[in-house]
């Protein structure tokens, strides 16, 4: 995979190139801040971009905000957003807003070399992988919506491990039920969310964002997809 990296750490960008390239992908641009990353981004055709949420000059959110304009600019190119602190704020637009395949992660997960890349293949393959962490903060300060409220607690407990991006099987197995007592779930919290099939099969996206925009309870018992 051809991927873009955006990090003001020398050390950590350094580490990223190395562990990527290792694994088999190509590094096309390795950039410490984002005041050149569209031009990269057109002169390189990336198929994922990696950033730091905070970058020079003020390092505060810098990063986040170029990889909002990424999604608005370029709805098919995969993101994976690193940072060290949950930002509620631009995490809930950044995710809110329709496009590729997202990636949310704090800086603690890329310590995990075999996680990170398995994060790094799902995101490129299309999948939206949000830390754990992540999900909890902004699901902590989000409990009012017509919809969640007509969840049960077992779908509520489903819907925020669909958040975390996880299979049918792995909620099965962190829920110790079957994979057909999941279906189940997953196909009732649908119809609970005004959630139709369509022909792209989204469905587990959209509702992993009606949960991290409107509500929802954190898991008590592990993650599910």
């Amino acid at each position: 995979m051809r991927i873009l990296i955006c990090e003001d750490s020398t050390l950590l960008r350094e580490g990223l190139v190395r562990v990527l390239e290792d694994a088999g992908h190509e590094v096309v641009a390795a950039l410490s801040d984002a005041r050149d990353l569209a031009e990269h981004v057109d002169g390189t055709a990336p198929e994922l971009c990696i950033l730091d949420v905070r970058l020079p000059p003020t390092f505060t959110d810098e990063g986040i905000r170029a990889a909002l304009a990424l999604r608005r600019e370029h709805e098919r190119l995969p993101v994976l957003v690193l940072s060290q602190y949950v930002e509620e704020r631009y995490a809930s637009e950044l995710i809110a807003l329709h496009g590729a395949a997202l990636g949310y992660l704090l800086k603690d997960r890329v310590a995990d070399v075999g996680e990170f890349l398995d994060t790094v293949e799902r995101i490129g393959a299309g999948a939206t992988v949000l830390d754990p962490e992540v999900v909890a903060q902004l699901l902590t300060r989000r409990a009012r919506d017509e919809r969640m409220a007509r969840l049960t607690e077992r779908e509520r407990t489903v819907l925020a491990l669909i958040a975390e991006g996880k299979s049918n099987q792995a909620i099965a197995q962190a829920l110790f039920v079957s994979e057909a007592s999941v279906e189940k779930h997953i196909t009732s919290l649908f119809q609970k969310l005004d959630l139709e099939q369509d022909e792209h099969g989204n469905r587990r996206v959209l509702a992993a964002l009606v949960h991290l925009e409107h509500g929802g309870a954190t898991p008590q018992n592990g993650t599910v997809r």
